[in-house]
């Protein structure tokens, strides 16, 4: 395979998940990955792209809920079988807890945000999908983190979010949190700058470069 992602390899990739096709997905990744290519690469500009489109194609009825739910499921197996290249050698003294928004049931895009802190050393409870705000608060006391990462794959569920924020702050003013997902596609950001310590990030890249200047300056 060739050392670099164009739009042709992305194209046989949306093609392969689109029809469900498990087998040749996960070789196709496993192909670039053993290449010149970077977990981080892959999960930017192949996964995630794709995990959007295939949204947008349920968004418009291209697809079914079906095949949008089969596509998910691919791409969940394909990030397990990953999980043992991108555990480091060594680790940091530095834990997160990565949970999506309440009645958010998208997961992915915050289990890949997850597996970029693994990658750089820190040590990641992945919550995953429909987490309550109450719990969350409840295991962040007994784990006590560094850093809470959020997903917002939603944009109507913002108020559940900015509400998280607010109850998380209560009883941890000082402890930030990362926050990123598809729904600030359309917009929202705006909100976010209301409170201390919550840190808006994008995508996966500008997540890692954030989280490799953490581990360089505390």
């Amino acid at each position: 395979m060739a050392d670099h992602l164009d739009q042709n390899a992305y194209k046989e990739f949306l093609n392969l998940l689109i029809s469900g096709n498990r087998t040749n997905c996960s070789a196709f990744i496993q192909n670039y990955s053993n290449d010149n290519i970077s977990i981080q690469e892959l999960y930017e500009n192949i996964i995630k792209k794709a995990l959007y489109d295939v949204g947008e194609l349920w968004e418009f009825n291209k697809i079914s809920v079906a095949t949008e739910h089969l596509a998910s499921a691919v791409v969940e197996a394909i990030l397990n079988e990953l999980y043992s290249k991108i555990i480091p050698k060594e680790r940091i003294s530095k834990t997160v807890i990565v949970a999506c928004v309440e009645n958010e049931f998208h997961q992915i895009g915050i289990k890949m945000i997850s597996d970029v802190f693994e990658m750089n050393g820190w040590n990641a409870f992945f919550l995953g999908a429909n987490t309550p705000t109450k719990e969350l608060i409840s295991f962040t006391k007994i784990i006590n983190p560094d850093f809470l990462a959020i997903s917002l794959s939603i944009y109507f569920h913002l108020p559940i979010l900015e509400n998280m924020i607010q109850l998380i702050k209560k009883d941890f003013p000082e402890l930030p949190i990362l926050v990123g997902g598809q729904a600030f596609r359309h917009g929202g950001q705006n909100i976010l700058t209301k409170y201390d310590n919550v840190i808006y990030k994008p995508d996966i890249t500008s997540t890692e470069l954030f989280i490799k200047n953490l581990n360089q300056n505390g």
